[in-house]
């Protein structure tokens, strides 16, 4: 059995772009000194259980840094099939996998988010540990600690939603490379891995991590990423 990452980057990240006002993608956007998307893809390559990590950009992507490939060394592939989607990109990234590496279909795969820079070798660690064999696979996710509120058109309270047993999810998601592929030819139009296992009528695992696994959406976000990455403790590397 063996461990694989692929990272889907074929979007443009436009909330983020238009509210920053750059003409920059945004998983290339500066953040401690690299491009944002290094810091993800150079926890993943120096996971010592993964074998090999995959980035999925856009056939037209011309502004991927090459130096990135060389700098993180032989572990990292660039696969230039991304689609419309991110459904599309990783189906399309699962395809192309399978192309360099050959007959995977049962070893797992970590989806994880190109825009998601703080991941940690404990939270990769974790991940692989709890959800074991589970055929379902499962995800990093933390509990949900605010009260939520559903609005209505206006933009007034429709409704509290009770939050017990909802979780925020986050990536990686790790299940195993046929599942995956046949789950998002079933479900092309879900917004996330889980969901489309999910529509297989399985239930993914969720194990918990924390908020430091934040996502960058907006320009705060990359502020709150910035810190995290400069004031980790190195235990949480």
């Amino acid at each position: 059995m063996s461990y694989y990452a692929l990272v889907p980057a074929a979007g443009s990240g436009s909330r983020m772009g238009a509210a920053a006002g750059r003409a920059v993608v945004k998983q290339y956007l500066p953040l401690a000194g690299r491009p944002m998307i290094w810091h993800a893809l150079a926890t993943l390559c120096a996971a010592p259980a993964i074998e090999a990590v995959f980035v999925v950009l856009a056939p037209d992507d011309g502004d991927w840094p090459a130096d990135i490939a060389a700098a993180l060394g032989d572990k990292l592939h660039v696969l230039r099939c991304g689609g419309a989607t991110r459904a599309q990109s990783v189906a399309n990234g699962l395809r192309g996998m399978a192309d360099v590496l050959g007959a995977i279909g049962d070893d797992w795969v970590l989806v994880h988010d190109a825009a998601r820079p703080c991941l940690t070798q404990a939270m990769i660690g974790r991940l692989i540990a709890e959800v074991g064999d589970a055929d379902a696979g499962g995800l990093l996710a933390i509990p949900v600690a605010d009260t939520l509120k559903r609005g209505d058109e206006h933009g007034h309270i429709r409704q509290t939603v009770p939050r017990e047993g909802l979780w925020q999810a986050q990536t990686p998601q790790m299940f195993r490379h046929r599942l995956l592929l046949d789950a998002l030819d079933f479900a092309p139009q879900v917004t996330d891995e889980a969901s489309a296992i999910e529509a297989l009528g399985l239930a993914p695992r969720l194990v918990a991590a924390d908020i430091s696994n934040l996502k960058v959406t907006y320009p705060l976000d990359l502020r709150m990423a910035e810190w995290i990455l400069r004031n980790r403790n190195e235990d949480a590397q």
